[in-house]
Parts: structure tokens; sequence; C-alpha cells
């Protein structure tokens, strides 16, 4: 398996027409604002829509988008280890919007949190919590500890359990996704 072509925004920009486009975030960060002609299959549903992907690999290449580049990065190693190439876009969205482009924003979407940012409250808000209620019980400083362990985890391996348990709470999904990842993955047929 190799290492995924990565794609500097500037790059990615002057050959977007060539790229069939998708976007590996949650439905919730993706209605927030997108590269222009994505198309969403969260990371988690990838594995179904790998023949989807297959049939429009065929046709002509594929750029796989999400906020930082880490799951992006993800996605081509799982695209490439069903023979599928695949390109990842550099810094992802973040980068994408930070060098000035825009992004895609669908009718009534509302902009939340990235899925970074609240694994960020989440994990501080949980570090402070268990060193609070240290002071009057001390054993609740292991779920500082084990929050910190977690990060630690998460940062070598490049996996993190609070991310996945955030992607899945109501504010992170669309309630369209399912039917547009059915339409998503009809479209990629061809």
């Amino acid at each position: 398996m190799t290492s995924p072509v990565s794609l500097s925004p500037a790059q990615a920009a002057a050959r977007l027409t060539e790229f069939t486009v998708i976007d590996v975030r949650g439905p919730g960060e993706y209605a927030s604002g997108h590269v222009p002609g994505a198309l969403n299959i969260p990371l988690d549903r990838l594995s179904e829509a790998v023949p989807a992907l297959k049939s429009a690999s065929a046709r002509g290449a594929l750029l796989v988008v999400c906020a930082s580049g880490v799951r992006s990065t993800r996605a081509c190693d799982i695209l490439s280890a069903a023979d599928i190439d695949a390109a990842t876009l550099t810094g992802g969205t973040s980068a994408w919007e930070g060098e000035g482009r825009d992004l895609d924003r669908p009718a009534g979407s509302r902009t939340g949190w990235p899925l970074e940012r609240q694994v960020r409250l989440a994990a501080g808000s949980l570090v402070v919590a268990g060193l609070l209620a240290g002071v009057r019980y001390p054993a609740a400083r292991w779920l500082s500890a084990g929050i910190g362990s977690g990060l630690v985890y998460s940062a070598v391996t490049d996996r993190c359990g609070i991310t996945a348990v955030l992607a899945r709470l109501p504010y992170n999904r669309d309630p369209r996704a399912a039917a547009s990842l059915d339409a998503t993955l009809d479209a990629l047929q061809g």
C-alpha cells in the first residue's frame, strides 16, 4: 500500500473539474460548508461505498477531503487497500477556506463547530471535571488520567474514540443523510 498523493488547495483548485470530490466528514460538518461539487460519504460509511467509488475512479480521478486531512488520508488508505487510487487535500477544508476559497453551503444549513473543536471541548471539560471532583473524591482524578491517556493514544494511532462518539450525536448528523448517501452512491455508479 502506497501513501496517497497529497494536493495543496491551490493544486486541487486548479484541477477541480478533473476530480470527483468525496468529503468524508460527517453530514453535519459537510452541511456547514464543503469544497464545491463535493459528495458526502462519511468515513464510517466508506466501506459500503467502495463499489461505487471503484466505478467512479474508472471514469476519472478521486479527491478525498475532510476538515484537516487526517480522515481523508485514512480514507485514501482504505481505498488503496481496495485498489482504488485517490488523492487527499492537504489541510482539508480548513486550508481550502484559509486560502480564501469558497465553500458550498446548502440553503438552510447551520454552521456548527467542527468535530475537532468539539473533541477539544469535550476532552478539556472532562479533564477539568475530573480534577475538580478529585478535590473531594481523589479517585475522580482517574477520569483526567484516562482522558489524557486516551488523547495520547489518539495522537499515536491517529484514531479518536471521542470523535467517533461525537460524530454520532444528532446535531452532527443531517436527518437527510441516509437518503442522500443512497443518491450519492447511485450518482457515483454512473
